[in-house]
This record gives structure tokens, sequence and C-alpha cells, in this order.
């Protein structure tokens, strides 16, 4: 089988897989799915190969050594390849344009599809894996993740201190150490009355005490004195009387409780949440609105902090609109729209957005572009295969890039790439780094999440992701050696599989809350599946 055979083999297999998998996308919301953590790896002696339990296979919950796309050249055979179940669920047959899950509701089983699937199997089974550029072998999805994180953490660390008003969604660098008692003097936690002694009580004249306002004049046994919340708190006073639950002799002017005082009450003594020099925070929080609100009130101005991640967005391509409809071999551009936002949320700024041709002008641009960025991650789309007017490969050899990871074993997706770039200046050793995203716009969100994620969360400081699973509610086929990831919508029970999950779709996206990790030959209903929380499904960046 030639390269074009087994590339055109891997699109027939791609497309099925898509038309196979899913409900059409439901409009309702659901509450979120129950999360379980995900099964530990077997360890290298354990004996868990490819017999064990498919839904944990390649989805990072295992050791690299059972990865199909680190098994080495060997063919395994048309035998060898499993065969995807279509979903036990009512079959959906792929919607026509302009067609909805109304109309699909009624569509006939699909055994043409199935048909056509068993066919790009048989294919796929002759040729392991596409080429990639170089004709290497692909890196497998969770060994690619992890390549990510690593790259990221082993770059030099960026800090700077600044005013709490730019420190939200950054890492703290330092400990918060409280610079005061919190509060810093005794207060008084409502309005009301300060009381010293038993009463019932004089009444002082006068406005009272405000907070904001000057040491107020010590009280004397039987006094009592109004006072505001937040207040200071006369000295020798016992307690504060709240204004519903006291009254004022019309005959004697004198102050009665109308219920029994306790000494204490309602006053916030000095040093009750914090003593000047203790820990609120570690150093690498995660600066938040409430961090921001601590922080004030402990009397910081600034914080030193890890900077977001600088991001720089180069779209390629001459077929792209940038408005209106899509006419004469031309499409709108969706991924400068979608893919500014996303990183924002993954806690990168977002410095620009820039679209280069395909032609040698273009090439030229993309070197200066990737070459000159004042970026620390340069994001590309498109251009990372090995077609004539697919320039990244060429652009970055020409920069003396270093590829740390060339072509992922997942669909969507796999031509995605990560590149250590080199230092910008003699006197400037942080490395940068070049994401290379695939063209077609839901193959590019499993670049964000396989590599620009991972990536950023460790240029920024951040944990990793948390790992979790959730029961697939229905069968869900899989590629016969590379992993999948299908968008997916979480109800309290399930993660429910959705339709439109084509490398070139994004209605499936646009409905879901997560997209699961299919392992090579799929997950039967009810098995656990490894969940990867959409940005503002999991609640996203302070930015």
């Amino acid at each position: 089988m030639t390269p074009a055979d087994a590339t055109d083999a891997e699109r027939a297999l791609d497309e099925a897989l898509a038309a196979l998998t899913g409900p059409a996308s439901p409009t309702a919301r659901h509450d979120p799915a129950p999360r379980h953590d995900p099964a530990p790896a077997p360890s290298a002696g354990s004996g868990a190969g490819p017999s064990a339990d498919p839904a944990h296979a390649d989805a990072g919950h295992r050791t690299d050594a059972g990865s199909p796309a680190d098994a080495g050249p060997a063919d395994p055979g048309p035998a060898a390849v499993p065969t995807p179940t279509a979903p036990s669920a009512e079959p959906v047959a792929p919607e026509a344009p302009g067609t909805g899950p109304a109309e699909a509701a009624g569509a006939p089983a699909h055994g043409g599809l199935e048909r056509d699937l068993d066919q790009a199997l048989a294919l796929v089974s002759r040729a392991p894996s596409a080429p990639h550029a170089g004709g290497h072998r692909a890196t497998a999805w969770a060994r690619a993740m992890d390549g990510a994180a690593r790259a990221g953490a082993q770059t030099p660390v960026r800090t700077h201190h600044v005013p709490l008003a730019e420190a939200l969604g950054e890492v703290l660098v330092t400990p918060l150490d409280a610079l005061t008692d919190l509060p810093s003097f005794d207060t008084s936690a409502m309005d009301g009355w300060a009381v010293s002694g038993p009463g019932p009580w004089t009444v002082r004249s006068g406005s009272g005490v405000l907070a904001g306002s000057d040491r107020p004049l010590p009280l004397d046994c039987g006094e009592a004195v109004r006072i505001a919340t937040g207040a200071r708190v006369p000295a020798d006073a016992t307690a504060v009387i709240r204004s519903e639950h006291a009254h004022t002799d019309t005959t004697t002017g004198r102050l009665h409780a109308d219920r029994a005082v306790v000494t204490g009450q309602d006053i916030r003594p000095r040093a009750q949440e914090c003593r000047s020099g203790d820990l609120l925070l570690p150093a690498g929080a995660l600066v938040t609105p409430a961090v921001l609100g601590l922080a004030a009130a402990a009397g910081y101005d600034r914080l030193h902090t890890r900077p977001r991640p600088r991001v720089e967005i180069l779209v390629l391509g001459d077929e792209l609109l940038t408005e209106g409809r899509p006419h004469d071999g031309l499409i709108r551009d969706a991924l400068s729209p979608m893919l500014g936002p996303w990183l924002t949320r993954l806690g990168a700024e977002v410095i620009a957005t820039r679209r280069l041709g395909d032609d040698p002008e273009g090439a030229e641009a993309l070197h200066r572009a990737v070459t000159g960025s004042a970026a620390d991650v340069v994001v590309t789309t498109g251009g990372t295969a090995s077609g004539p007017v697919d320039h990244v490969h060429p652009v970055l050899t020409r920069a003396g890039a270093e590829l740390l990871v060339d072509g992922v074993a997942v669909r969507p997706g796999h031509p995605m790439l990560l590149a250590r770039l080199a230092d910008r200046a003699p006197d400037q050793k942080a490395a940068r780094h070049l994401v290379g995203l695939p063209g077609n716009p839901l193959a590019a969100v499993s670049g964000l999440l396989t590599l620009a994620e991972p990536l950023l969360r460790a240029l920024a400081g951040r944990p990793p992701r948390h790992r979790y699973t959730a029961p697939a509610r229905d069968d869900v086929p899989g590629h016969p050696y590379d992993t999948r990831l299908v968008p997916v919508l979480l109800t309290a029970d399930h993660a429910v599989p959705l339709h439109y999950n084509g490398p070139a779709m994004l209605r499936g996206i646009a409905a879901s809350d997560a997209l699961i990790v299919v392992p090579p030959g799929g997950v039967r209903a009810g098995q656990d599946v490894e969940v990867l929380d959409l940005p503002w499904a999991a609640g996203g960046c302070f930015t």
C-alpha cells in the first residue's frame, strides 16, 4: 500500500467512525456526571496488556509500554484489528445538510455505514499508521500530553511583581504571609451598642462610634455607646448588643437588654483570623478574586506572581474568509474566533492573532512571524502535514527548532506537533515553543487539549488537570490503533457521545461539556472512560 493509499484509508476510517458515533446533539443541558478517579496504571510486571480493561488502554491511566503507537513495526494482521460495534441505542444515520435531530430520529439503521467502516478497517489493517512528516510513527496520545507538560515545566520561570488588579489568574511565586493582624483591632460585628459591665447602662451622648473614626474614649462600667459594624470597640467594652436586642427607657434614658448578654458577644477580637506573619496561602496558589480580597485585607498592594504565558496565534490558509458566507471554494475562518477565547480560558495572554497565506510569500511571512514573535508560545493552525503548501515543518527546520512531538496517535488531530524554538537573543535564555494545530476545527481542538493545555498549565505554574472517569452511555467505536477524542454531554449518570464529531465539524463540540478518551478498539456502554472537561464547563481561568 502506497503512502497516498494509506492516507486515503485513514481518512475514510475517520469519516466512518464519526458517522457511527453518538446520537444527534441534544439541546437540553444536564447536571454534571458523577466523577470517578481513574484506575491506577498497572505495574510493569502486572501482566496487563491488550486484554486489560480497554477503557483505560490509552487514556493516560496506563503505562506507555502497551501503547499501540509505540508497539514497534510488527504487522498485527487483519485478525488483530478489533471491530467496533455499532451503538446499542437506536441508531442514527448521518444527517443531510439542513436536517436536525427530529429528522434523524426516524432514519434507518446504518448498515451501510458499518460496511464502510469494515472496508476502512480492512484497508487500515494493511497500513498500521498513516505516514507523518519524516516517515516516523506518531507519539502515543498519553505520552504526547506528558511531553508537553514536561516541556513547560523545564522552561525557565518568569516572574514579576504586579498590582493586585493585574494579578488575577496568575500563580503566586512566594507564599502569601499576613502583613498584619486580621482584624488589626477589636471591631464590632454588628450595629448596636457597645456596653461595659452589667446593665442597665447609661447612654453616652453624641453620635456614637463609626467605622473608620478615631480611637473612641474608654467606657466606664455601666456605660453604653452607639456603635456601627466594623467600628473600633472602645476600651473596657465587655460586649456589643445588637440594636434589635435592646431598648431605651423613655423615662430614665437608660439602655436595657431584651435578652441575656454574654461577655464578648458580637465583638471580633484582634487577630481572630490571623496574626502578622501567619501563612495565608502557599506559593503556587492560583490568584482568584477571593485571593485578591484576602491579599488586600492582609496589607498587600502588589503580588509576586508568574505571568500568564503570552501566546500568538498564526492562522494559515488562502481559503479562509473573515466575514460572510462560504462561497466559490472559500470557507469561513472558524479558528480565529475560537482559539483566542479558548486559550484565554486556559490562562494564556493572547497578544495577537494573524492570518498568513499558503503561497511562498506566506511561507516567508510564517518564518518571520515564528522567529520574531515576542510570545512564549506560538500557535499555528494548518500546514502541519507534508503537502505542497504545508510550510510549518520547513519553517521549523530553517529556524533551528527542536521537534518534541511530531504527530500524535489520536483522532482527530494526528498531524499536530510541538517544537522548542531557538532562543530569542543571546541574553535571553527563556525558551519558546510552537504548537502546530491541524487546520480542521475539531482536530485543532484535539491539539489544544493534547499539547497546548498541558504546556500552558506548566508554563503558568498550574497543576495538571484533574483526572476522572465517567461511564459511557453508549458503545463508542474505536480506531484500531489510535486514541479517539469524542465530544460528549455529561448527565447525572453518564457521558453521552454526540454526533457531528468529524475532524472538520464543530457542531458536536459546541453542544458538549467535555471530550472522552476512547482507546483503540472502542468502549462498551457502561464502561468507565476518561473525561477531558472543556475550559468553560470546568470553570476555566480567572482572567
